[in-house]
Protein backbone atom coordinates (compact mmCIF):
# COMPACT_ATOMS: atom_id res chain seq x y z
CA UNK A 1 0.00 0.00 0.00
CA UNK A 2 1.13 3.65 -1.20
CA UNK A 3 1.65 6.10 1.40
CA UNK A 4 0.71 9.45 0.97
CA UNK A 5 2.79 12.67 1.72
CA UNK A 6 1.84 15.28 3.35
CA UNK A 7 3.02 18.93 3.55
CA UNK A 8 4.20 21.73 1.35
CA UNK A 9 6.70 20.96 -2.05
CA UNK A 10 10.03 22.99 -2.10
CA UNK A 11 8.76 24.61 -5.00
CA UNK A 12 5.68 25.60 -3.09
CA UNK A 13 7.39 26.93 -0.26
CA UNK A 14 10.10 29.04 -2.75
CA UNK A 15 6.48 30.55 -4.05
CA UNK A 16 5.43 31.35 -0.12
CA UNK A 17 8.68 32.44 0.95
CA UNK A 18 8.57 34.63 -2.62
CA UNK A 19 5.04 35.91 -1.50
CA UNK A 20 5.92 36.75 2.20
CA UNK A 21 9.08 38.45 1.59
CA UNK A 22 7.50 40.92 -1.08
CA UNK A 23 5.24 42.26 1.36
CA UNK A 24 7.64 41.87 4.47
CA UNK A 25 9.96 44.52 2.27
CA UNK A 26 7.01 46.70 1.56
CA UNK A 27 5.94 46.95 5.07
CA UNK A 28 9.41 47.47 5.54
CA UNK A 29 9.44 50.80 3.20
CA UNK A 30 6.23 51.48 4.43
CA UNK A 31 6.25 51.90 8.16
CA UNK A 32 8.88 54.60 8.73
CA UNK A 33 6.75 56.79 6.75
CA UNK A 34 3.88 56.33 9.18
CA UNK A 35 6.11 56.09 12.30
CA UNK A 36 7.08 59.72 10.61
CA UNK A 37 3.42 60.65 10.34
CA UNK A 38 2.76 59.75 14.08
CA UNK A 39 5.05 62.16 15.04
CA UNK A 40 4.04 64.31 12.97
CA UNK A 41 0.37 64.16 14.70
CA UNK A 42 2.45 64.17 18.34
CA UNK A 43 4.20 67.48 17.43
CA UNK A 44 1.06 69.25 16.53
CA UNK A 45 -0.65 67.95 19.62
CA UNK A 46 2.21 69.64 21.91
CA UNK A 47 1.68 72.68 20.06
CA UNK A 48 -2.10 72.92 20.55
CA UNK A 49 -1.35 72.16 24.34
CA UNK A 50 1.22 75.05 24.39
CA UNK A 51 -0.56 77.98 26.41
CA UNK A 52 -2.52 80.77 23.93
CA UNK A 53 -1.79 78.72 21.12
CA UNK A 54 -4.60 79.57 19.24
CA UNK A 55 -3.84 83.39 19.88
CA UNK A 56 0.08 82.82 18.31
CA UNK A 57 1.00 84.37 14.50
CA UNK A 58 1.52 81.83 11.97
CA UNK A 59 5.18 82.00 12.43
CA UNK A 60 5.27 81.52 16.07
CA UNK A 61 2.95 78.06 15.48
CA UNK A 62 5.46 77.18 12.62
CA UNK A 63 8.84 77.83 14.80
CA UNK A 64 7.16 75.64 17.51
CA UNK A 65 5.96 72.60 15.48
CA UNK A 66 9.17 72.59 13.71
CA UNK A 67 11.00 72.21 17.59
CA UNK A 68 8.66 70.14 17.97
CA UNK A 69 9.58 67.87 15.20
CA UNK A 70 13.24 67.51 16.16
CA UNK A 71 11.74 66.40 19.39
CA UNK A 72 9.85 63.85 17.33
CA UNK A 73 12.53 62.85 14.97
CA UNK A 74 11.05 63.89 12.30
CA UNK A 75 12.89 65.42 9.34
CA UNK A 76 11.19 68.85 8.64
CA UNK A 77 12.84 69.03 4.53
CA UNK A 78 10.42 66.50 4.24
CA UNK A 79 7.53 68.60 4.83
CA UNK A 80 7.66 71.89 2.77
CA UNK A 81 6.80 75.23 4.54
CA UNK A 82 3.52 75.38 2.43
CA UNK A 83 2.51 72.23 3.49
CA UNK A 84 1.65 73.57 7.38
CA UNK A 85 -1.33 75.94 7.54
CA UNK A 86 -2.78 77.76 9.73
CA UNK A 87 -6.74 78.52 9.11
CA UNK A 88 -8.60 81.58 11.06
CA UNK A 89 -12.07 81.54 10.88
CA UNK A 90 -13.43 84.26 13.50
CA UNK A 91 -12.34 83.17 16.80
CA UNK A 92 -11.22 79.73 15.85
CA UNK A 93 -7.41 79.01 14.64
CA UNK A 94 -7.06 75.59 13.08
CA UNK A 95 -3.74 74.04 12.23
CA UNK A 96 -3.29 71.34 9.66
CA UNK A 97 -0.61 69.96 7.47
CA UNK A 98 -0.82 67.85 4.52
CA UNK A 99 2.10 66.51 2.52
CA UNK A 100 3.09 63.59 0.28
CA UNK A 101 6.32 61.12 1.30
CA UNK A 102 7.54 59.48 -1.46
CA UNK A 103 9.59 56.03 -0.75
CA UNK A 104 11.44 54.03 -3.76
CA UNK A 105 10.32 50.37 -3.88
CA UNK A 106 11.86 48.44 -6.34
CA UNK A 107 13.37 49.35 -9.26
CA UNK A 108 11.47 52.50 -10.86
CA UNK A 109 8.80 52.03 -8.72
CA UNK A 110 7.66 54.02 -5.63
CA UNK A 111 5.46 54.00 -3.16
CA UNK A 112 3.52 57.09 -2.12
CA UNK A 113 1.27 58.61 0.82
CA UNK A 114 -0.59 61.46 0.80
CA UNK A 115 -0.85 62.62 5.05
CA UNK A 116 -3.53 65.59 5.93
CA UNK A 117 -4.20 66.12 9.20
CA UNK A 118 -6.07 69.26 10.77
CA UNK A 119 -5.85 70.05 14.65
CA UNK A 120 -8.44 72.91 16.12
CA UNK A 121 -5.72 75.12 17.84
CA UNK A 122 -8.91 76.26 19.97
CA UNK A 123 -8.70 73.72 22.28
CA UNK A 124 -11.69 71.37 20.50
CA UNK A 125 -11.58 67.37 19.13
CA UNK A 126 -9.18 67.17 15.83
CA UNK A 127 -10.97 66.19 12.46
Amino acid sequence: MRRRSRGITFIGFLILLAVVGFFAYMAMRLVPMYVEYMGVVKAMEQVRAEPGAASKSAEEIRRSLIRKFDAQYVDDSLIPPQAIQIIRQGNASTLRIRYERRVPFIYNLELLATFDKSLSLSGGSAY
